[in-house]
């Protein structure tokens, strides 16, 4: 089957092309190399989905002349494209024309692919708000612009199913780790500052927070489960990610065992909308699609720490 994969050249939607393609299917990844964080790092990715042959375009999804720059006889839309986290150097404006505007232009494209099957939203547990513990039907309370912004696309992708016009259904992912994370996240900044023996700046208070840290690999898993069970997912909502929580600082400790050292910490203040808490509850998951990550946090970091060696050292 033919399967567009937006934000490919990121960190997750790489992972899932990179899947898709070794199942056998025909992938297109659409990605606009923005400059939010390193551009380098999306070209690495580029090429080794290149090398593995899925067909890269680089475009911005937030023009609208979608139908003239991707192909129509598309089976499965992945949508991982957005305005990631909370940034200080995001404005509302790069959350709203990411999230919401190009969300609404890949629908508009959509509406044209006659022979589509499911149009797949990426989402975040940042939709449920400053804790994320909670099963699909419970009424969302973002705390951020990156939250209210991803809450906003995924209703606009759930609208289509319920005016019967597209199935699709949507997917908020928890806490991922793992091999090509961004720079700018916990366990790829703390791997860079563990080996130059730098400082990692730690937010006041966040050692104690609760993550559902989970690997790359158990995500994708999840993610691809909803091909051929489109009657069963189609309108859903479903949340990715493991039941075992974490602190923040069980997170560096991992980091410090496998890299052998001791990780200094600089304490900077807080900051407005992080997370207190995000465990998911995955019952739902589990039950429709058979969905069951089991990669340890230890297992997790090895793998991002052999990763970064290899691509950074």
């Amino acid at each position: 089957m033919k399967v567009l994969v937006t934000g490919a050249a990121g960190f997750i939607g790489s992972h899932t092309a990179e899947r898709l393609v070794s199942l056998g299917h025909d992938v297109i990844g659409v990605d606009n190399f923005s400059p939010y964080y390193s551009v380098e790092l999306k070209e690495l990715n580029a090429k080794k989905l290149t090398e593995k042959g899925v067909s890269m375009i680089r475009h911005d999804l937030r023009t609208n002349n979608l139908i003239r720059i991707l192909p129509l006889d598309i089976d499965y839309i992945f949508h991982f494209a957005a305005q990631p986290g909370i940034s200080a150097s995001s404005t509302f404006e790069d959350y709203f024309s990411n999230n919401i505007i190009a969300t609404k232009n890949l629908i508009d494209y959509a509406l044209t692919c006659k022979q589509l099957k499911l149009f797949v939203n990426i989402g975040t547990s940042s939709i449920y708000g400053l804790e994320a513990t909670f099963p699909e039907d419970i009424a969302p309370q973002p705390a951020s612009h990156y939250g209210v912004t991803k809450l906003a696309a995924e209703q606009l992708v759930l609208q289509t199913s319920r005016e019967l016009k597209i199935k699709s259904c949507s997917l908020r992912l928890y806490s991922v780790i793992g091999p090509r994370e961004r720079p700018d996240k916990m366990y790829t900044k703390l791997i860079k500052l563990g080996l130059k023996n730098e400082p990692f700046p730690l937010f006041e208070g966040s050692d104690a927070h609760l993550r559902s840290f989970t690997y790359v690999g158990d995500i994708v898993d999840g993610v691809i489960s909803v091909i051929n069970n489109e009657d069963k997912v189609n309108g859903e909502i479903f949340n990715l990610g493991t039941e075992v929580e974490h602190t923040t600082q069980e997170g560096i400790e991992a980091v410090e065992q496998v890299l052998g050292k001791k990780i200094e910490l600089n304490v900077i203040p807080k900051r407005a909308g992080d997370q207190l808490r995000t465990k998911a509850n995955i019952d739902k998951a589990r039950e429709l699609l058979n969905y069951n990550p089991t990669t340890t946090l230890l297992e997790g970091v090895k793998a991002q720490v052999a990763w970064y060696k290899e691509n950074f050292s």
